[in-house]
């Protein structure tokens, strides 16, 4: 078996990690397997260090980190032509524009196609007309597309149900993996009080605007940071009180100093920053979109403002006073963080190791080819 792997850009996130360990463990299964890549825009860390640790030495498009545009049917070929020179039996994309360049120049390539919707920029992105077009074009892809990835129910519900995309029989739910010995590499660290923390890149879809409005609310509470780096840090650093920004730094000790996760975007696939929390025994607390409801699971009991579920806290989409509200409860009750911690440990370690990532892809990939 052949597989040729396609991602916009490898910068930090679920994503580009994601695609790494694959290559690596299907090497590891004796499958050839090669990933192929744009460049990381300024503003944005870059992770092909990360991918060269894993032993993935990845094909770079420099243009296929662009936004979609008529100037990418260079991009196009220059993909068609890797096909072409590498022949997989299977290509497999990852996420929008990576998506729509292999599948566009899979038109003229005889070979099985799986798309990876890591999340979706069906709201929350762009304006009305904007977002039409691209699910427009996600809608005919979708054509030539034998298998259509998602990472929750909650996604596949929100993929094919209410944006009409692809057929039921073209989709598999696939939930996301992570490498527990690689996170764990660090003890949690000793200090004052109660840190509570936020992890990704700095952009407008994740929000951190209402990260900031909240610590405002519940600055006598704990401490508050955020992790990662973006567009935005410079903008909210300017105006941001009682919070710290420490940058980008490895997995295991961003979560060795917290205490509580927190997450405040407006549209998430799976996120993989919660998915790290609960493994690492942080409890954590969401907005309720996308797969962070079938993350944290079913809702336990109902407050004013948030809902308390069976492994985690969620508020609505940019509720400020809700989400200070769970947050607050979450700080002062020990119990609940611990019985959440536990949960929320219990169930990573069981659904979203890396083998049994590999496996269900494993699975996938050879169904098809019968």
């Amino acid at each position: 078996m052949r597989v040729l792997r396609l991602i916009a850009r490898l910068n930090v996130g679920g994503p580009a990690q994601h695609v790494v360990w694959l290559n690596e463990a299907l090497a590891a299964n004796g499958i050839d397997a090669l990933l192929a890549t744009g460049t990381v825009p300024e503003g944005e860390q870059d992770m092909s260090e990360f991918a060269l640790a894993h032993g993935v030495t990845p094909v770079v498009i420099p243009s296929m980190s662009r936004e979609l545009s008529l100037r990418d049917l260079w991009t196009i070929f220059r993909v068609w032509r890797l096909m072409v020179r590498y022949r997989p039996d299977i290509i497999h994309t990852h996420t929008a524009k990576a998506g729509a360049v292999g599948r566009v120049a899979g038109l003229l390539y005889r070979g099985k196609f799986v798309h990876t919707y890591h999340g979706h920029v069906f709201h929350s992105y762009y304006g009305k007309w904007k977002t039409r077009f691209f699910l427009a074009i996600e809608r005919l892809l979708a054509r030539r597309t034998d298998r259509i990835v998602v990472l929750s129910e909650q996604q596949l519900h929100e993929i094919r149900d209410e944006f009409r995309i692809g057929r039921p029989e073209q989709f598999a739910v696939v939930p996301l993996g992570i490498d527990f010995d690689e996170l764990r590499g660090s003890e949690t660290q000793a200090h004052e009080g109660l840190v509570v923390g936020i992890v990704g890149r700095v952009t407008a879809i994740k929000n951190h605007d209402l990260f900031l409005r909240v610590a405002a609310r519940c600055h006598d509470l704990a401490r508050f940071v955020v992790y990662g780096d973006g567009a935005d840090r410079a903008a909210l650093e300017q105006r941001a009180a009682n919070v710290t920004f420490a940058g980008t730094r490895k997995a295991s000790e961003i979560y060795a100093a917290l205490d509580i996760v927190a997450l405040t975007s407006r549209n998430e696939g799976t996120p993989l920053a919660l998915i790290e929390a609960m493994a690492c025994g942080k409890p954590v607390i969401s907005t309720a979109v996308g797969g962070v409801v079938d993350l944290l699971g079913a809702v336990v009991e109902h407050r004013d403002g948030f809902d308390i579920r069976q492994r985690g806290i969620t508020a609505a989409s940019d509720d400020a006073v809700g989400f200070s509200a769970g947050l607050a409860h979450l700080l002062r009750d020990v119990s609940l963080r611990r019985a959440l911690s536990e949960r929320g440990r219990e169930y990573v370690e069981r659904v979203h190791s890396k083998e049994r990532l590999v496996a269900d892809i494993l699975t996938l990939y050879r169904d098809l080819l019968r």
